[in-house]
């Protein structure tokens, strides 16, 4: 998919998000205007406390923004309730975090199958998309195993999965490879990459880890809150490299 002729999936205007601890105001973005099309497949990087957790907590509608607004699919949700936020999130947002959160006592089919079954998929449809997921992740024979009898490479590959099994619109990731080895992070990288151009999903990764950032196709860096560069780049080409944090 050609990311530049895409059409607009998300959009945030003149986005400001502050937090207050004690008498203190904390600017954790300020004036942040950017779009994020259809299928692409980005990074946001920059030093610790510069923001990117805030970023993908509002382009993932867990929270809303002090001022400005988030658009979504064309909608202004800074306006909707809690209620209709959830809603959305689960139909069209998927998430990955570093810690891959799966639930232990869970075996690899039933932790992607969940999704499915809280937004009240019935059980047969539920259990043959979680198996495709899993299949394609290439973890078709591990399907019974519990997370504890999976190495961290087939756990993070259980989480996309996860976050996949809703075929989403946007997946948001944070840190996907920080915990893993060269072998298995480039392994994660190519099927996310490969399942962004087949399914026109797209893909916004919170990262520090150089492997990530050499192979997306835009980088967004943030520092004291501001986007400071915008960059679409030719994945394997990673310039100004001393400045990666």
């Amino acid at each position: 998919m050609t990311t530049s002729l895409a059409a607009p999936l998300l959009e945030m205007r003149s986005v400001n998000k502050h937090y207050l601890m004690g008498e203190s105001r904390i600017d954790a973005l300020k004036s942040i205007d950017t779009t994020i099309r259809a299928g692409e497949f980005a990074a946001i990087w920059g030093p610790s406390g510069s923001g990117k957790s805030t970023f993908c907590n509002l382009i993932g509608l867990l929270d809303t923004p002090s001022s400005g607004s988030v658009h979504f699919e064309g909608r202004d949700v800074s306006c909707l309730s809690d209620d209709q936020r959830s809603m959305l999130r689960n139909r069209a947002i998927g998430f990955v975090f570093q810690g891959f959160n799966l639930i232990p006592v869970l075996s690899a089919l039933e932790n992607v199958m969940l999704p499915l079954q809280l937004a009240h998929v019935g059980g047969r449809a539920a259990r043959e998309a979680a198996t495709r997921r899993l299949d394609e992740m290439g973890l078709g024979s591990h399907l019974a195993h519990r997370p504890a009898k999976l190495s961290g490479g087939q756990q993070q590959r259980v989480a996309i999965a996860r976050a996949l099994v809703s075929a989403p619109a946007l997946v948001v990731a944070d840190e996907p490879t920080a915990n893993l080895d060269s072998e298995n992070a480039l392994k994660v990288i190519a099927l996310m990459r490969a399942i962004s151009r087949r399914e026109g999903t797209a893909f916004v990764f919170s990262t520090h880890d150089q492997r990530l950032l050499e192979r997306v196709d835009r980088r967004l860096m943030l520092h004291d809150g501001l986007i400071v560069d915008d960059l679409q780049v030719v994945p394997g080409i990673v310039p100004l490299r001393e400045h990666i944090c």
